[in-house]
């Protein structure tokens, strides 16, 4: 039974590492090589990042140099083909890396009423499909400029990411008529400090050292993930 008091609150959840394990844009890449849009040495390049990502949390300059690969691989093609390809890719692969501990919290928020909203860095297509998948209310990623309907391989007000991603998730705030004070965010990464300082309920998830200690010291919730629980996840899917 919702919560009466909750309609006007969002629970706002980073992608990476916080809903699933690792990085989306890495898969994507993926998908594009399968396509032939990209080569072998991209993916071996994606493939480390990807790996130091899980390890160590995120790095700047690796997922910049990734997310700039990616935009090269959409010149040229249209939102329809980057959705398809986001579908393809999640019900191939993203599916079996989700968090199920994270996905659970994000469904019993939305049972109590609350609207759930990912806020990402990667591109607003793919988020949408994720969001889509899942049943959540919405995405919120970073925007692709095109032209007559096809990419150019340049952004629309940048990388949502650290400071941005707060400016994201307080205009959606504005739109969803919700108080910041009632609503949550969670994320695994320093650079969503903003985001997390924004809502009344910050969540570190898996968080990195930094945020680890930022978290402690403000006496933050931490959820704490273990791969296990994927893998326990994957296995129970195909017993049904």
């Amino acid at each position: 039974m919702p919560d009466a008091n909750a309609a006007r609150s969002i629970a706002f959840f980073d992608v990476d590492n916080t809903l699933m394990r690792g990085a989306s844009l890495y898969h994507l890449g993926i998908g594009a090589w399968r396509r032939r849009l990209i080569t072998g040495r991209d993916i071996s390049s994606f493939a480390w990042k990807q790996a130091r990502f899980i390890a160590v949390g995120e790095n700047r300059v690796h997922l910049a140099s990734v997310r700039e690969r990616a935009l090269e691989v959409v010149v040229g093609h249209n939102r329809a083909e980057l959705i398809e390809l986001s579908r393809e890719i999640f019900d191939a692969r993203l599916i079996r890396l989700l968090w199920p501990e994270t996905v659970a919290v994000a469904r019993a928020h939305l049972e109590a009423g609350r609207e759930v909203w990912l806020v990402s860095a990667t591109a607003q297509e793919v988020a949408d499909v994720i969001a889509e998948r899942l049943g959540f209310t919405g995405a919120l990623g970073t925007v692709l400029e095109t032209v007559e309907g096809v990419f150019t391989g340049r952004l629309i007000d940048g990388v949502c990411h650290g400071d941005q991603k707060a400016e994201a998730a307080r205009g959606q705030a504005v739109r969803s008529d919700a108080d910041l004070t009632g609503c949550w965010a969670y994320s695994d990464s320093h650079n969503d400090i903003p985001l997390l300082d924004l809502v009344g309920n910050p969540v570190a998830v898996n968080p990195d050292a930094t945020l680890h200690r930022y978290a402690t010291a403000r006496h933050w919730p931490i959820m704490r993930l273990k791969r296990g629980s994927i893998t326990a996840a994957a296995r129970a899917s195909k017993k049904r």
